[in-house]
């Protein structure tokens, strides 16, 4: 009786929330569909000049005040050469450049729309001593949604450019799908590694249907259109159809897995488990222990390192939209948590 009381709850906040929304969505896309959409822009920030900054400020903050005047004045001197030299010819006195994506993943993989934004502007660009790192953050969430991340990953490595993830909290289920398509995974050492599984959890209040002479008729053309349902009342061949499907998507990500990370022993990572950095290091799920600031920060000693960010201006009613997702997202979230009391999801 708990589980109902707990579904209704959860289906009663969704409703709420929708409502709440949509309402105001309705008043205003009349409007907002007669503007022509603009598809957004990609934005490019330096983060060697960003770090040179922070690392002057800070050096001069702690100078005594009869060198600081001094030390400013060299500074500004150097950063008005520094101004006449092209992008080009600081690539190529640093031998190179490295280009740094952000993917921060939901249960949708809905960051995947910029993603391919950017992917497809720095393949425009790139030269073969470049370099892609992608600061990943995702514990999965639907198969189709992280297939496609991933495979917009694959279009770097296809064009034989050094593609880097760094994972500084977590990258699992989906996320390591999308991981493991690089040259070198980078992990923090308590980052969170692996759960190469695949999971669904299907509630079924057919019972408590029946005992308030309530039926539910389910008609399909095609014999295991529907395996498990919600609302009907399923049966031990549907539930058989379910775990071959399960099956099939598991063997299909564990293929996938092998392919990129050849020296893993597969069927030894491939049970749903979780591993910390620096044990996932030692299985080979990862390459290398450090954080993403740590790796960035050596790279731009000797390198041009560029942050990359596709922005796109989103209509008032894609706004209140993606709110609702993100509601609906976290409320999930806390009803698998409070069923399965473990905070790990996928």
């Amino acid at each position: 009786m708990d589980f109902v009381t707990d579904y209704g709850l959860f289906l009663a906040k969704i409703i709420t929330v929708l409502l709440s929304f949509g309402v105001l969505i309705a008043l205003i896309a009349g409007a907002s569909r007669a503007k022509p959409k603009d598809k957004g822009h990609i934005e490019v920030t330096s983060l060697s000049e960003k770090l040179k900054k922070n690392e002057d400020t800070f050096a001069e903050s702690i100078l005594p005040p009869h060198e600081k005047k001094s030390a400013i004045k060299e500074r500004k001197k150097r950063d008005k050469l520094s101004a006449k030299k092209t992008t080009k010819d600081i690539a190529e006195s640093q031998g190179g450049r490295t280009f740094v994506l952000n993917f921060h993943g939901d249960l949708r993989a809905s960051a995947v729309a910029a993603l391919r934004e950017e992917i497809t502007a720095i393949l425009a660009q790139v030269k073969s001593d470049d370099e892609v790192v992608v600061k990943l953050e995702s514990s999965g969430g639907m198969v189709h949604s992280y297939g496609l991340a991933a495979s917009q990953l694959d279009r770097i490595r296809k064009q034989n450019i050094s593609l880097t993830i760094c994972v500084d909290k977590v990258a699992a289920s989906g996320g390591y799908m999308m991981a493991c398509v690089a040259d070198k995974v980078v992990a923090a050492p308590f980052a969170i590694i692996g759960s190469i599984g695949v999971v669904a959890q299907i509630p079924n209040i057919n019972r408590l249907l029946k005992r308030h002479d309530v039926d539910v008729e389910l008609i399909t053309a095609g014999k295991y259109k529907r395996t498990l349902t919600v609302l009907g009342e399923n049966t031990e061949e549907g539930r058989d159809k379910f775990r071959q499907d399960m099956e099939d998507i598991h063997d299909l990500f564990k293929e996938y897995v092998a392919e990129r990370r050849q020296k893993l022993d597969i069927e030894e990572v491939a049970t749903g488990e979780i591993w910390y950095g620096s044990r996932a290091q030692q299985i080979g799920l990862v390459d290398d222990i450090k954080t993403s600031d740590e790796y960035l920060t050596a790279l731009a000693k000797d390198r041009s390192v560029f942050e990359v960010h596709y922005i796109e201006k989103k209509t008032l009613p894609e706004k209140f939209g993606i709110a609702v997702e993100e509601t609906s997202d976290r409320l999930l979230v806390r009803w698998i948590n409070r069923l399965s009391k473990s905070h790990h999801y996928f």
